[in-house]
């Protein structure tokens, strides 16, 4: 976990700058609070510290000397520096990248701190998009269970709509599973053709099949001590889901062409955007299995049904897409509006392209509202004048 000390000095939004770390899995504590608590937060070795102040407090301990002298008696592994209400956001880079200046536009403030984007891009920045990203209160609970089922070694399964984070949450498990250190590997179900499907699973030895002019030992064992993802696993044949319950049931192996059976210790999570029951009553699943897999099931939702997560995960997928801290645009008002007004059809998916199409659209650092190009509103028509862009855009 990332720990954040504050200097409140010169930050309004100090309080809701917490919560948005805290949000992201970041503990945080402020540079006035009890001696003992930042002591603690000092003496953990294990987790990176980010000392993080405002443009004033910089100023007023005699500028980057003194800042960096106090910063490494909390032991703090980088710094950030914030200013505000400046007339250009601006992101610098200086001491290799462990001093981090954010300079923020003058804009009204939002009563909701999940909706403004100066506070979630210092969240991205001080967790370095490194985090679970979450913001609406339902998400939080969905990351609060994910991160206790991953301290065991149950089966996971999860269901949800096509987009909607289930493989982000996978590694989420994996990631605060005691399996950390070793392989997390997925496969698409849906992705692989029938008769290859079961040698990628189990493995093959040399000639077992023609075209098989090598062993290989399958993604099961390429798992071996980690976790495998089995996505999309209602589209698996029936004839691979009587191999697959054997696996789960018994951790052995036999690869195609072999009559040795092979030890394996995976920690499975499983997949589905469909309603699992049905498939069972229609014969597409088998029931056995399906009770294997759904040893601790999860659910995850449509976007649209989590409001207060989408400026979050466009903050971070905007990160995620640019190449250099400098090529971060702003997101003003009117693209904030825009987001928030849609209804978001293929969740974060769709989210992340309209994000990759804003980036190429945008001018001068900043994203307006007619450089977000919803898909069943390709030119994001509201006037005359907005087409006319739009078009010359698209054109160029």
């Amino acid at each position: 976990m990332l720990n954040v000390i504050i200097e409140a000095e010169g930050l309004p939004f100090e309080t809701k700058l917490k919560k948005v770390l805290e949000d992201r899995n970041s503990h945080v504590e402020f540079t006035k609070q009890d001696t003992e608590a930042l002591e603690r937060t000092k003496d953990n070795k294990t987790s990176e510290r980010c000392f993080l102040c405002s443009e004033d407090f910089l100023n007023s301990v005699h500028g980057q000397p003194g800042l960096v002298a106090l910063a490494k008696n909390y032991k703090a592994h980088f710094i950030v520096v914030v200013g505000h209400k400046k007339k250009i956001f601006s992101i610098k880079q200086e001491l290799g990248g462990k001093l981090l200046y954010i300079n923020l536009p003058d804009e009204p403030e939002d009563e909701d701190a999940l909706n403004e984007y100066g506070l979630q891009l210092i969240a991205t920045l001080v967790t370095k998009n490194n985090q679970f990203i979450t913001g609406d209160d339902n998400t939080k609970k969905l990351a609060l269970l994910a991160n206790k089922v991953a301290k065991t070694d149950v089966t996971v399964f999860i269901n949800g709509p096509t987009g909607t984070g289930k493989e982000v949450l996978s590694k989420f498990i994996h990631k605060k599973s005691s399996r950390r250190d070793s392989p997390f590997v997925g496969i698409n179900c849906a992705a692989i053709p029938e008769n290859m499907l079961e040698a990628i699973l189990f493995g093959h030895e040399k000639g077992a099949f023609t075209g098989a002019s090598s062993p290989n030992k399958g993604i099961f064992r390429a798992a071996d001590g980690g976790t495998l993802l089995l996505d999309e696993i209602s589209e698996m044949p029936l004839t691979l889901q009587a191999k697959i319950l054997r696996v789960l049931q018994e951790q052995i192996v036999t690869p195609i062409g072999s009559q040795k059976e092979l030890p394996v210790d995976v920690r499975v999570i499983a997949t589905t955007n469909r309603n699992m029951l049905e498939e069972i009553k229609i014969g597409h699943f088998r029931e056995d299995l399906y009770y294997r897999l759904n040893v601790f099931p999860l659910a995850t939702t449509h976007l649209a049904s989590r409001k207060n997560d989408i400026i979050p995960l466009a903050t971070a997928l905007l990160y995620r897409h640019c190449k250099s801290l400098d090529e971060l645009p702003w997101l003003d008002q009117s693209a904030l509006q825009t987001l928030l007004n849609h209804s978001w059809p293929g969740n974060v998916r769709e989210l992340e392209n309209i994000v990759q199409r804003a980036l190429v659209l945008c001018t001068e650092k900043q994203i307006c509202s007619t450089d977000i190009v919803i898909d069943n509103n390709p030119l994001n028509i509201t006037s005359d004048s907005i087409v006319g862009n739009n078009k010359q855009q698209l054109a160029i």
